[in-house]
């Protein structure tokens, strides 16, 4: 039964990582990312050596008048979409006081992991519902791939945990609207994941991982949680609408 994946922001980290698991799994990739040629070709033949078909896509999700363009191009290449993931985003411009956020790093924050993501999602939604029955065993789903910032406030990059909580909002939004029409949508909460993103902070992080800051003491990788959106992509968390999973190593988990 042939599948199709958007995965967003795949040409590195947990898109990448995404992108390959799905390709495990059984879906052919329509790999999603901007101005990264180069990466978006090494990902497009690494799916291919696991004997999937791999389309890659040119494309800002920030720009709302790109969507259908890319959709389209995307319907004619791999036919039905079957999984959308949404984790292309976008970090702060520059961390420092709150007092001091200005509006181009608050509104490209904003542009990006918020609302470009919820309008590619309602284009994606709109096309699923629209879309002929649904042959029996084959899931559809949308996974909202947001951050351990929808829930911990790090008020020296306040314009990206206010993306990431609206995300968190959007997600279960869609689950609530789209469950009566056999589409699941789901959230993964990434905590500490090593990734180009990540990488300005290995050197402070490491050392609060080693003082135990998560309980499981090492950073999380890309493949962590690509794992968990493999299995929501395939069907394997039942009568579930909206859940959010955290991968994040027990760091949001309350102690004394």
């Amino acid at each position: 039964m042939e599948r199709t994946a958007i995965v967003t922001g795949a040409s590195r980290g947990i898109g990448q990582a995404t992108a390959l698991a799905l390709a495990a799994e059984g879906f052919d990739i329509a790999a999603v990312a901007w101005r990264d040629t180069e990466r978006l070709a090494a990902l497009v033949a690494e799916v291919e050596k696991l004997g999937r078909r791999c389309q890659s896509f040119d494309c800002d999700i920030g720009d709302l008048a790109a969507h259908a363009p890319l959709l389209d191009a995307v319907a004619r290449a791999c036919g039905a979409v079957h999984c959308l993931v949404n984790n292309a985003g976008v970090s702060v411009l520059r961390r420092g006081d709150l007092l001091d956020v200005a509006a181009d790093s608050y509104d490209r924050c904003f542009d990006v992991n918020t609302r470009g993501t919820f309008f590619l999602t309602q284009a994606v939604a709109r096309r699923m519902v629209a879309a002929p029955e649904t042959p029996a065993g084959l899931h559809r789903s949308i996974v909202f791939v947001t951050s351990s910032n929808a829930v911990a406030a790090t008020p020296e990059r306040g314009e990206y945990c206010m993306s990431k909580i609206a995300s968190h909002m959007a997600a279960r939004l869609y689950a609530l609207r789209l469950a009566a029409s056999g589409i699941a949508v789901y959230e993964v909460q990434p905590g500490l994941i090593l990734t180009g993103m990540t990488a300005p902070s290995k050197e402070k992080y490491d050392g609060l991982i080693k003082q135990g800051m998560t309980a499981t003491p090492r950073w999380g990788l890309p493949e962590d949680v690509a794992r968990v959106i493999r299995t929501m992509a395939a069907g394997l968390l039942p009568y579930t609408v909206g859940q959010e999973i955290r991968v994040d190593g027990g760091l949001l988990i309350s102690r004394f």
